[in-house]
């Protein structure tokens, strides 16, 4: 209730204003109405992966017909498109974490939908050397406003990045695949058997891939995928 109260009174002291073109923002968000609507959604897509597929295809795509992932689902908002990786390249390297506010309520708000509810959203872990250098985890940073939208709790505690890993971007899949190997531990099993690990942009999927299957070793029965973009 104070929360709410807070953010009405902030937002009648400071009015949101559209973080690309600068007119006054729409339902709520720093984002107009023309903006908001020319941000590229993810659809249609993969049902189980989130891969962008050509208009008109649906159900599943070659990949997971072939060879599933081990997690249940992954939703993603957006392509990763014109202007999303400027927003998100602004929330990861430059510290704007304004940009990660506007980001996370439109990842919530296209989860509206949802059949099933997770227990808890776990943001991707960065290892310690990463997180002392940048300051801030951007996966939490995004996750914070989808779990006050949804009323999901956060555990950014249950699981660890154990190994500091070279960035995935250039490698090919399968080397994403080794570099990620190994990465992640679970501290403790999360206090729920339905989970979500929650990431900025899905690429190949290897590093959700491979905390998905530490989360299902350790009991977890049911693992998704939330994330603001999914690359073609």
């Amino acid at each position: 209730m104070l929360d709410k109260l807070t953010e009405r009174a902030l937002s009648a002291l400071f009015p949101p204003t559209c973080i690309l073109c600068g007119a006054p923002g729409h339902a709520g968000l720093d984002l107009c109405r023309g903006c908001l609507a020319d941000l590229p959604r993810n659809r249609p897509c993969c049902e189980r992966c989130a891969l962008p597929l050509t208009e008109g295809a649906a159900g599943l795509c070659g990949e997971c017909l072939r060879a599933p992932p081990p997690f249940a689902r992954c939703r993603a908002a957006f392509r990763y498109e014109d202007p999303i990786p400027a927003l998100v390249s602004g929330v990861k390297f430059h510290a704007r974490l304004n940009l990660a506010r506007v980001l996370g309520a439109c990842l919530a708000r296209s989860l509206e939908d949802l059949d099933e509810r997770p227990g808890v959203i776990i943001p991707l872990p960065l290892h310690p050397s990463r997180l002392r250098e940048r300051g801030y985890n951007q996966s939490m940073e995004l996750a914070r406003p989808v779990s006050r939208a949804l009323g999901i709790p956060i555990d950014a505690r249950c699981c660890a990045r154990s190994r500091a890993t070279a960035p995935q971007v250039g490698l090919e899949m399968a080397a994403r695949r080794r570099n990620v190997r190994g990465a992640f531990e679970v501290l403790r099993p999360p206090q729920a058997e339905h989970v979500v690990l929650l990431d900025d942009v899905v690429t190949t999927g290897s590093t959700v891939t491979e905390l998905t299957r530490a989360l299902l070793r350790a009991g977890v029965a049911r693992v998704e995928i939330w994330a603001v973009a999914r690359t073609p």
